[in-house]
């Protein structure tokens, strides 16, 4: 019987070994959401996307890894930066400009960043090279198209194997560099001092933002002005694992422009698993890593899955 088990175990594993032999891809733990993902080894790719009203609902928003949103205006209006890396939506958009806030936060995740056009600061930067971009006004009707029946500026779209194959083109380096964050398959025990079952963000109306918690799937459901924040490719309801909220402060520039300060240091909240932790958050210098640290200034840990990171200046 001993060297009948001996043989099953040796059995087994020249099993596994022939399997590596066979070049079958293994997967690996992705950087950004902390799962397995055979696309972990990829560069992710960061676009654009509108918070107007009318260009509701998105395309792909469900399927990004991260997501950061904050104001760029005046009135409150919110962009979003969606970036890409282990799924692939069969359609992004509305694809919107570049904003020279959201570029720091794309240097320090590594990633290739899309964008039609952009304010005239950010596209100084872009086009000095401070970072891999592809800017759609010079690849519209190829790479990025326009969609009949939307109304302009927001009928710009695109795909996820366009923006690969012009990043490839562009001779970009396409191995991913983003070092992650750390992840925990445990959260504190919920209790009436940390239960955090709904996070209402702060933004203006109509642009608000709230997240309810669904026990279900351990995850908070996205909801904008009231109504479910639902995914046009899929009609999913957005959701995420880990919702971070930074608090910061916003300087107005011109017309309708602020500036949002996102690097430095700030208060922020980290919601995952029904509850709430306070934290800080900090950004050194433009290719730094956005951080999140508790109280003990230890990096927090985060669960696995999709990540939305609000950042709010009220």
């Amino acid at each position: 019987m001993i060297l009948a088990g001996i043989f099953f175990f040796w059995w087994n594993k020249e099993i596994v070994i022939s399997k590596e032999n066979d070049n079958v891809e293994a997967t690996i733990t992705n950087s950004i959401s902390g799962v397995d993902c055979e696309r972990s080894k990829e560069r992710p790719i960061a676009v654009m996307l509108a918070g107007d009203l009318e260009t509701r609902p998105l395309s792909g928003v469900s399927q990004a890894d991260i997501v950061f949103e904050m104001p760029v205006a005046p009135n409150g209006i919110t962009r979003l930066m969606a970036v890409y890396q282990c799924h692939e939506p069969k359609e992004i958009g509305s694809v919107r400009s570049a904003r020279e806030d959201f570029i720091p936060l794309a240097a320090g995740m590594k990633v290739i960043y899309a964008h039609w056009g952009g304010e005239q600061d950010a596209l100084a930067k872009l086009n000095n090279k401070i970072l891999d971009n592809i800017d759609a006004l010079k690849y519209e009707g190829t790479i990025f198209y326009r969609k009949r029946g939307v109304p302009m500026p927001h009928n710009g779209f695109t795909t996820l194997e366009l923006l690969k194959k012009t990043a490839k083109d562009l001779e970009y380096n396409l191995d991913n560099k983003f070092e992650g964050y750390p992840r925990t398959d445990k959260t504190d025990s919920r209790s009436l001092s940390n239960i955090a079952s709904s996070i209402n963000v702060g933004f203006n109306d109509p642009f608000n933002v709230v997240w309810t918690f669904d026990p279900a799937s351990i995850t908070y459901k996205r909801s904008r002005n009231g109504k479910p924040e639902i995914d046009k490719n899929n009609n999913e309801h957005v959701s995420a694992s880990v919702v971070l909220v930074m608090k910061t402060t916003s300087n107005f520039i011109r017309d309708q422009y602020i500036r949002v300060n996102v690097q430095g240091q700030g208060d922020a909240q980290v919601y995952q698993g029904g509850i709430v932790i306070g934290a800080k958050w900090k950004k050194d210098g433009h290719n730094g890593k956005l951080y999140f640290y508790d109280t003990e200034g230890k990096e927090i840990k985060f669960l696995p899955g999709k990540v939305w990171v609000e950042i709010s200046t009220n």
